[in-house]
């Protein structure tokens, strides 16, 4: 059978770094807070020029250099992201561009924080059906450009940046232990809008809009919502939390992720933390912490690797794979 498997991987940050001290000038808030709550110490903040396109085709070319592949061997690029450089064309295409892919097709996916984990599964999908060969994932946020920054319960959380992954074509048995995508369960219930959300948008406010959290009920939701969604990928593979090498989760919340691993009895050594590096990346936050773990020599090949997330939406869901 047709697998999805792990060609490159890539990562890019902003020049500009913005620690908690520094928040302190800005909102009522302090280090210890931040820390204690959210497990963030510092995050990248995109500076004039730095947008989602630009960080994702710097994410594409490391990818592809990881990967020792030339921008023509990609068919398909598909761009997760909430904050695209226009509200059209897509940002895919714009970073097709940028790289001199004139073949091929691109399209944006917009499922927030989950968007990384749509677009890997909606890659998959374009492999397993023979649509696409090579498939540049990428995860791209200018996620300040949206923030209130006189609201203290916001502007902490998050940062930008942007990582990507190369899925190519490879022939497998059908077995847990083929390398590529083994199983994707994606989740949405848009009750829960008013929970996380942005005030505006082309066709009610004509404005671009901000970003709006009720924290506590996010929080709430999200632990149950995270291992409803790796348990259905636990049981369609037949594998269990201890058969993983490595849970890569959404980078929202240190509390959330190590709440979401003790729920599922994932030791914390085999969860990937970079939330206290980058703060909450939205759709990037998975391949960033993906690329640093890859970069660093802790995923491997053969590793079986989890990945989750939980968006504004509510949107979830998870992909596990062998890298």
């Amino acid at each position: 059978m047709i697998r999805s498997i792990v060609r490159g991987f890539g990562a890019a940050l902003p020049k500009r770094v913005v620690t908690n001290q520094e928040i302190e000038g800005i909102v009522e808030t302090s280090d210890e807070w931040i820390v204690q709550r959210t497990g963030i110490k510092q995050r990248y903040i995109a500076g004039e020029g730095e947008t989602s396109a630009s960080l994702g085709e710097a994410a594409a070319r490391a990818a592809l250099q990881n990967g020792g592949l030339k921008p023509e061997d990609i068919d398909l690029i598909i761009v997760a992201t909430s904050t695209p450089d226009n509200t059209f064309p897509a940002t895919a295409v714009n970073i097709q561009n940028r790289l001199g892919i004139t073949g091929g097709f691109a399209f944006d996916v917009q499922a927030v924080c989950s968007g990384f984990v749509y677009a890997m599964a909606t890659a998959d999908l374009y492999i397993r059906g023979g649509m696409a060969k090579r498939v540049l994932v990428i995860g791209a946020e200018t996620f300040s450009r949206i923030l209130d920054w006189k609201d203290r319960t916001t502007c902490v959380l998050f940062g930008d940046g942007a990582g990507a992954v190369i899925l190519e074509a490879g022939e497998g048995e059908g077995k847990t232990s083929d390398r590529g995508v083994l199983t994707s369960h994606l989740r949405s219930d848009g009750a829960h809008k008013e929970k996380l959300y942005v005030d505006g948008g082309p066709s009610t406010t004509g404005t671009v809009g901000h970003l709006r959290m009720e924290g506590r009920e996010v929080f709430k939701h999200a632990v149950g919502m995270i291992t409803d969604v790796i348990e259905a990928a636990f049981e369609a593979t037949g594998t269990t939390a201890e058969d993983l090498d490595w849970l890569v989760p959404h980078q929202a919340n240190r509390r959330i992720i190590d709440g979401s691993a003790k729920k599922l009895g994932i030791p914390l050594e085999k969860v990937v933390v970079t939330v206290d590096l980058h703060g909450n990346t939205s759709a990037a936050s998975i391949p960033l912490a993906l690329a640093t773990a890859a970069a660093d020599g802790r995923i491997k090949q053969g590793d079986l690797v989890m990945l989750e997330a939980m968006g504004g939406g509510f949107t979830w869901g998870s992909v596990l794979l062998r890298w």
